[in-house]
């Protein structure tokens, strides 16, 4: 009875800065690795060359977003050094916050994210029904990071998994329309 209680008054608002950067992490990984490929995949219809700049835009990600992470870590941390100092408290390193499990986290899960339309397209060599498999399995992963996001912070799975949605779709198509004309009109 005790348990129920409990669970029912648990603070979702503390899990808000690690699922934040999880979910930004993966949608991020997600969204810039498909639209990248989709622009590629705009104005050159090869397997190689979508595989190649999806995974050059996985990797440059990952170490901005580690980097990022690392930078912003290490600052938070030595804030909160320097007051326990300025309050002559002891330093506990253990409540500190970590910057390299930080940045380990935000490349995994920017790389975890992006990984999805990198398998999407890798195994397919036509072209049209390369460029539906990579907006198929983006939507459903769109649709997953949404509602998990939504459902480890209790709130609305809907909205939360529309807004992720269109979100991803306004990106690729903004990409896929914008490298289209350039490489058309532009080049």
């Amino acid at each position: 009875m005790d348990i129920e209680k409990e669970s029912t008054t648990f603070d979702y608002s503390k899990r808000s800065q690690w699922l934040r950067a999880a979910v930004l992490g993966a949608n991020d990984g997600l969204v810039s690795t498909a639209s990248l490929m989709m622009g590629v995949g705009a104005v050159k219809h090869d397997v190689k060359a979508m595989i190649l700049s999806g995974f050059a835009g996985m990797v440059a990600g990952a170490c901005s977003m580690a980097i990022g992470e690392f930078v912003s870590v290490y600052s938070q941390y030595d804030i909160e050094v320097a007051q326990m100092e300025r309050d002559s408290v002891e330093i506990e390193k253990e409540k500190l916050p970590s910057p390299m499990q930080a940045a380990a986290a935000s490349a995994l899960a920017f790389s975890a994210g992006a990984i999805v339309p990198l398998l999407a397209a890798a195994f397919v060599k036509e072209y049209k029904m390369r460029i539906i498999s990579v907006v198929v399995a983006v939507t459903v992963a769109l649709m997953v990071f949404g509602w998990l996001g939504a459902a480890l912070g209790k709130a609305p799975a809907v909205r939360s998994s529309a807004r992720v949605l269109f979100g991803g779709w306004l990106a690729m198509a903004v990409t896929f329309g914008l490298t289209k004309l350039i490489g058309l009109y532009g080049l």
